[in-house]
């Protein structure tokens, strides 16, 4: 099976100047959970997931301590509201992983497990010529084993 036969679509997509308080919105609006990001060419350039908008455990540059971060600013107790408040009008290319993995639609869905796990995601774009026209995600890869099951089924 290619990824064209379930992949999700149409694809959401945000450009670069966006700011992070239009993507939150758009991804709470449309229950999604990742959005790509693309350039002025309509290429694909990074992605925000949901959990780039969580808190995560950085390590302190030249030390072994670890201190938590959120959305690229180090949080004290009291600076979270202070840090999202801020972040409001970040925009998509301040905070965007460009680190992508990407497949197209005629790859198998062999490569999208194998790329979920190389690279720990939970969703991944499908482009045609850098542009994203869909996305795969692992609620996706249920709907195949439905959809596989259902086929068995009817033999």
């Amino acid at each position: 099976m290619r990824v064209k036969d379930f992949m999700s679509k149409p694809v959401m997509v945000v450009r670069e100047d966006t700011t992070l308080e239009e993507i939150a919105r758009m991804m709470l609006d449309n229950n999604i959970g990742c959005v790509p990001v693309v350039d002025t060419t309509g290429k694909i350039s990074g992605v925000i997931t949901e959990s780039d908008f969580a808190a995560k455990d950085k390590g302190l540059p030249f030390s072994t301590f670890r201190a938590p971060q959120l959305l690229g600013r180090w949080m004290s107790q009291e600076g979270v509201e202070r840090i999202y408040d801020a972040a409001r009008s970040m925009t998509a290319k301040e905070i965007m992983n460009r680190r992508v993995a990407t497949v197209t639609e005629d790859q198998s869905a062999q490569d999208v497990v194998e790329l979920m796990l190389k690279f720990d995601v939970n969703r991944i774009p499908v482009v045609r010529e850098g542009v994203p026209v869909g996305m795969v995600s692992r609620h996706d890869l249920l709907r195949l084993m439905v959809r596989e099951m259902r086929g068995e089924e009817s033999k």
